[in-house]
């Protein structure tokens, strides 16, 4: 799995003007799925990204997790970044997990994190145009 982590005040994906995830201060993860992944690599890299330490305690230090704040999380599907692109100017998505495998490994990475941070929320949608929104 490859995570891609913005620390928010808040975030928002929105399709055709609707509101399909939103949360307030924590974390927007770009979630990728790669050809091998299971449920264990899933676990893992959630129980990782609830306990890393990215936001700034009193002292401007980074020294909190998203634990430690309260923070929630907006998780979107990004089959994108398994891309290879090592030949041509055309990427490849052959590392990238076949959409059932994917969109089950994703579910299991969304509950573990709720587990670990609360609120949840996912943006992924398919087939349509996904508009970010993050400050």
């Amino acid at each position: 799995m490859r995570a891609v982590l913005q620390r928010v005040k808040r975030a928002e994906v929105s399709v055709a003007g609707t509101s399909v995830g939103a949360c307030g201060e924590g974390l927007l993860i770009l979630l990728g799925v790669m050809e091998g992944d299971g449920p264990e690599e899933a676990k893992l890299l959630s129980e990782k990204i609830a306990k890393l330490r990215i936001f700034s305690d009193e002292n401007g230090k980074m020294n909190l997790s998203c634990q430690d704040i309260g923070g929630g999380a907006l998780v979107v599907s990004n089959f994108t970044l398994g891309a290879n692109y090592a030949h041509g100017n055309r990427p490849d998505y052959l590392a990238s997990a076949k959409p059932p495998v994917a969109e089950e490994l994703y579910g299991q990475f969304v509950c573990y994190l709720r587990e670990k941070i609360s609120p949840v929320e996912t943006g992924g949608i398919r087939g349509g145009y996904a508009d970010f929104r993050y400050l």
